[in-house]
C-alpha cells in the first residue's frame, strides 16, 4: 500500500517565508483576554486582518507571481476574486511591475473594489462580471486562453497554497506551549491546505478545524462524498468564503489532515462580528470571524487548552453593519416579521398595539400590503423583542385575539422577497 505524498513540503513553506519576509507583515499572534475568559482557555488570534492588504491572500498571490518566468510576467497576469485575493494580486502587480486584469463578481462590496484600485494603481484593470466567484472565474479563464496570460489562482495552485502555509510557520514560531486546535475559515481550501500542511508536519497533535458558512459548505460536502462536488446554489453573504466548489488540489491535500469541519449559520456569524467590534475592538470581515464563531461548538473540548483562530481578513464595508445587526437579531430570536391579517372590527390596530405587543416590544416595520385598500389588506409587521423568550407569548396573544398571521422568518422564499 503506497503512502500519499503531500506536494506541499515544509522546506517549500520555509523558502516561501524567506521570499515573503520583506513583502508581507509578520502579523501578531495575540492572546485575547475576552475570548479566553469566555471559553475558559487561552484563545490566540492570528491577526491577518492587520496584513498590508488586510487579509492573508497576499502571501499566496505574491509567492506564485514571483516564481513566474520573465516571459510569463511580460504577458501579464489574470485573477478572479471576491476581493481579498484581488487585493493581493494588485499589490503584487505593482510591487513586481506587472500588468494584471482582475475579474471580480458584480456583488463585491465597493470598499473592496476601491482597495484593489488603490493597491494596483495603473498596473491593474478591474472587470466586474457575474454574481459569484465562479462566474468571474469562468470569464477570467476565457481571457487567459485568449491572451496567453498567467492565471493567479486564489486557492487551487500549489504555489498559492505554499504561500498561505507561511501563516502556520509564523504561528508555531510564536508559540512555546503546545497548541490544541487551530480554527480557520474555508472557502476554496487554499488556507487550510497550506497552514494544515505545515502544522501536520511540525505539530501533528494539533487539531485542524475548518469553518464554513452554512450557505456555502462546499468542503464539508466534498469530505462527505470524498470528492469535490459543486453546490447547486450558495448564499453569497460571506463573500470571502462562498464558493460553489473547493479546489481539486486543495481538497486532495487538506482531506488528509482536516480533523473536523464546523458549519456556522450566517446569523450566528453576524452576532460574532458585532461582538468582536463592540467588545474586542476588532473589525473583521465575515470570513475572518468564522473561526471565532465556531468556538461555541467546541467549548467543552477546548477548555483549559491553547487554541488559535486565524482572523483571515478585515476588509469590511461599514455599510453592511445594519445588515449584520438585522441578521444577528433574527438569529438570536429578538426580531420577527409577520404578515398579519387584522380582524375587521373597529380599533383592531389599537388592540394589537395594546394587548398583543409586550410593554418592552417595539414595532420596527409596519407596511400595508395593499395601498389602495388598507382597511382589508394584510400588513407586514416587524417586531423587535426585549427578550427572545417572549416570542411564544406574542404568538399566543395574537391567536387569542383572532389575528391570523404568517411567520415570514420561517418561510425562506417569502423572507428573501419581502425583507
Amino acid at each position: 500500500m503506497s503512502t500519499k505524498v503531500n506536494p506541499i513540503q515544509v522546506r517549500d513553506i520555509i523558502i516561501a517565508n524567506q521570499v515573503l519576509k520583506d513583502v508581507v507583515v509578520k502579523t501578531p499572534l495575540q492572546r485575547d483576554p475576552i475570548l479566553s475568559d469566555k471559553y475558559d482557555c487561552n484563545v490566540y488570534l492570528k491577526r491577518e486582518d492587520l496584513q498590508v492588504v488586510r487579509s492573508f491572500k497576499i502571501r499566496g498571490a505574491y509567492n506564485l507571481m514571483q516564481g513566474l518566468t520573465q516571459e510569463e510576467l511580460a504577458n501579464g497576469v489574470v485573477c478572479a476574486s471576491a476581493g481579498n485575493h484581488a487585493q493581493g494580486v494588485a499589490y503584487s502587480c505593482k510591487a513586481l511591475g506587472v500588468k494584471g486584469v482582475i475579474f471580480m463578481p458584480s456583488t463585491t462590496p465597493r470598499q473592496k473594489v476601491n482597495r484593489v484600485e488603490f493597491f494596483g494603481g495603473p498596473f491593474v484593470e478591474i472587470r466586474l462580471i457575474g454574481d459569484t466567484f465562479d462566474d468571474s472565474f469562468d470569464q477570467a479563464m476565457e481571457y487567459c486562453n485568449e491572451h496567453d496570460a498567467s492565471f493567479i489562482h486564489p486557492f487551487n495552485d500549489t504555489r498559492t497554497i505554499t504561500g498561505q502555509g507561511t501563516i502556520g510557520l509564523e504561528i508555531l514560531d510564536c508559540m512555546e506551549e503546545p497548541i490544541s486546535h487551530v480554527f480557520m475559515a474555508v472557502g476554496g481550501g487554499g488556507l487550510i491546505s497550506g497552514v494544515g500542511s505545515y502544522l501536520n508536519s511540525i505539530s501533528p497533535d494539533t487539531k485542524i478545524v475548518g469553518v464554513e458558512p452554512e450557505g456555502a459548505a462546499s468542503m464539508k460536502a466534498a469530505l462527505e462524498k470524498d470528492e469535490v462536488v459543486k453546490l447547486d446554489k450558495i448564499d453569497k453573504f460571506v463573500d470571502g468564503a462562498s464558493v460553489k466548489r473547493v479546489g481539486d488540489i486543495s481538497f486532495d491535500i487538506a482531506k488528509e489532515f482536516i480533523d473536523d469541519i464546523s458549519v456556522v449559520p450566517e446569523g450566528k456569524l453576524c452576532t460574532t462580528l458585532l461582538d468582536l467590534y463592540n467588545e474586542n475592538a476588532i473589525v473583521a470581515e465575515p470570513a475572518g470571524a468564522l473561526p471565532i464563531s465556531a468556538l461555541d461548538y467546541y467549548r467543552d473540548e477546548i477548555k483549559g487548552k491553547n487554541v488559535v483562530c486565524i482572523v483571515s481578513g478585515g476588509n469590511n464595508d461599514i455599510d453592511r453593519m445594519q445588515e449584520f445587526k438585522e441578521r444577528s437579531l433574527i438569529y438570536e430570536g429578538f426580531k420577527h416579521y409577520f404578515i398579519v391579517n387584522f380582524p375587521q372590527r373597529a380599533g383592531a390596530l389599537r388592540e394589537f398595539m395594546d394587548e398583543v405587543l409586550g410593554k418592552d416590544d417595539d414595532i420596527t416595520r409596519f407596511e400595508y400590503t395593499k395601498k389602495n385598500n388598507r382597511d382589508k389588506g394584510p400588513v407586514l409587521v416587524g417586531i423587535e423583542l426585549q427578550r427572545a423568550e417572549d416570542y411564544h407569548q406574542i404568538i399566543s396573544r395574537m391567536e387569542k385575539k383572532g389575528f391570523t398571521y404568517i411567520e415570514i422568518n420561517k418561510d425562506e422564499q417569502l423572507f428573501q422577497l419581502l425583507i
